[in-house]
């Protein structure tokens, strides 16, 4: 049995239980978490930033379904990846930080990276912060997290390790462990109840979410929803698990003030892996007068106030595999195609006035994607537009800040997307004042040869802020920042970089730099319209 200093036991631990990229920055406070990475085999990739670290490791986790790994420093290390932690917490993102930390804070000042509480600063952001103080207990807290990461609501977890701790020599002791279990509370029961419920609904609708989409193939919703005659809403991030053709799609619409109108008019509802919070209503109340059937692996959703009938604490996958294999059907559905598609038309227009162009120019950079293409999106008005308008043929290839939104998510996550699925399309799409905030991961794109197209929407403006500023009957103020020459900067960084003038143009561009050697900054303004 191999004895190293812990720091390096870290990473074959890692690799023994199949992490193969770990995102991050060295430094001398951490430098023991590297003196095995290469030695394990796993793939390190330098950020330019923790921030950028953190947001590369979501990406990666997303696109992979695996934990996304970061190694931090102590202090101002941990401070800066503190933001994509609490963007992996709201989204619920399987994203494990291991740092290092001080030995001795509380009888010592003025040390280099000291902060009063590390550990309690970071589990303001994430499902817990632990210290490891022995390698039992640093081996310990990895297999914790790893295994919740399967068998709970996937949320971020931090690790931090003394030290003199990793400098210290350890055996490789971890426990061997096989893959965990998953079983469904009650699952017959909860499936039965809500089938039964279904069977005699003349309007039964369903309401996907993000935890869904994950667990769920668009196959088997759409059966489902076949097999019961049932119109179905999908939030943002559970586009994709209803096909677009289905008659009974209302789509992503259900922010929309109106569609409480719709869900109202409903007979029962069935939400599927979906919190119904603040962003994904932008209102307090579903709509609904009747029946709510709420399924979750998260026992706090289950406890939100939209006073659901009947709470089914169960994995989405689970749940809906089963339903469809219950006896009986829907009878004859009172929804009618012409009915969905009415209010989807009005809903429609209702984006098209309030961020024209943008939906335009959306369906153009659609039409020339790429199958299988993974999106990545910054809090800017050109994804909120094309968030209700982009009809998804698949889950989970659309990923947006959604809950803590952050600027800056776009560029680094699909980073680490590209890194998570080298073979497969992948596209960022930033609006210009939140390029600012990560442009630098430019420079890990271009060093790794990324073929990423990244789409930087420039509208010369905070213009969502502007918005509400001026509906608060506010001046817009500090709504406009000096941009800088964006193609000449990713020029400058190595990337390649177009301005195209046309939608044609946009397109052409597009295409080639999904087949070009390295990253191309893709410029559009309003203009492009001509």
């Amino acid at each position: 049995m191999a004895t190293r200093p812990l720091g390096a036991q870290i990473s074959h631990m890692l690799k023994d239980r199949g992490v193969d990229v770990i995102f991050g920055i060295p430094g001398v406070h951490n430098q023991e978490m590297y003196r095995g990475i290469e030695e394990a085999g796993i793939s390190h990739v330098l950020a330019r930033h923790e921030q950028g670290a953190g947001f590369m490791a979501d990406g990666y986790a997303r696109a992979t379904g695996q934990p996304g790994v970061c190694y931090v420093i102590t202090g101002p290390g941990v401070c800066n990846i503190m933001t994509p932690m609490g963007q992996a917490y709201s989204d619920s993102v399987p994203m494990l930080v291991i740092s290092s930390c001080l030995d001795e804070t509380a009888a010592r000042r003025g040390q280099l990276h000291q902060m009063k509480d590390q550990r309690g600063a970071a589990e303001t952001v994430c499902d817990w912060s632990e210290e490891a103080r022995t390698a039992e207990a640093a081996y310990g807290l990895i297999d914790r997290a790893l295994i919740e990461f399967e068998t709970m609501r996937a949320r971020p977890k931090h690790i931090q390790v003394p030290i003199a701790l990793l400098e210290d020599t350890a055996d490789a002791r971890w426990p061997v462990n096989g893959p965990p279990v998953l079983e469904s509370l009650d699952m017959a029961r909860g499936a039965s109840v809500v089938a039964a419920a279904l069977v005699q609904a003349k309007r039964p609708l369903f309401i996907f979410g993000g935890g869904a989409a994950v667990m769920v193939s668009a196959e088997v919703a759409t059966a489902v929803l076949e097999k019961y005659a049932a119109a179905a809403f999908c939030s943002y991030a559970g586009r994709g698990i209803v096909a677009p053709d289905y008659a009974l799609n209302f789509g992503s619409f259900l922010a929309r003030s109106s569609s409480a109108e719709v869900i109202g008019s409903a007979d029962v509802v069935v939400a599927v892996g979906t919190g119904l919070e603040e962003v994904d209503l932008w209102r307090t109340e579903l709509g609904h007068t009747c029946p709510l059937f709420r399924v979750d692996i998260d026992p706090e959703v289950l406890s939100d106030p939209q006073q659901s009938t009947q709470k089914i604490l169960m994995d989405a996958g689970l749940f809906l595999t089963d339903l469809l294999s219950q006896q009986g059907e829907g009878g004859t559905s009172e929804w009618r195609a012409e009915e969905v598609e009415a209010a989807k038309a009005k809903w429609r227009a209702e984006v098209d006035a309030e961020y024209a162009p943008i939906p335009r120019i959306a369906e153009a950079l659609k039409a020339c994607l790429p199958d299988g293409t993974m999106i990545y999106s910054d809090m800017t008005q050109f994804a909120y537009a094309a968030k209700e308008v982009w009809d998804m043929d698949r889950p989970g290839h659309w990923h947006h800040p959604y809950g803590f939104g952050t600027l800056g998510y776009a560029l680094p996550a699909a980073v680490g997307g590209q890194i998570g699925r080298p073979e497969l399309p992948t596209i960022a799409i930033a609006g210009d004042y939140g390029f600012h905030y990560t442009m630098q991961e430019l420079g890990v794109a271009v060093e790794l040869g990324l073929p990423l197209p990244i789409i930087l929407w420039d509208n010369g403006k905070l213009g969502a802020i502007e918005a509400s500023m001026v509906s608060a009957q506010i001046a817009p103020n500090a709504v406009i920042a000096r941009n800088p020459d964006f193609c000449k900067l990713a020029e400058a960084f190595g990337a390649a970089s177009a301005s195209p003038q046309t939608l044609d143009e946009m397109q052409t561009v597009v295409r080639a730099a999904f087949e070009a050697t390295g990253p191309t900054l893709v410029y559009l303004t309003p203009d492009v319209l001509g």
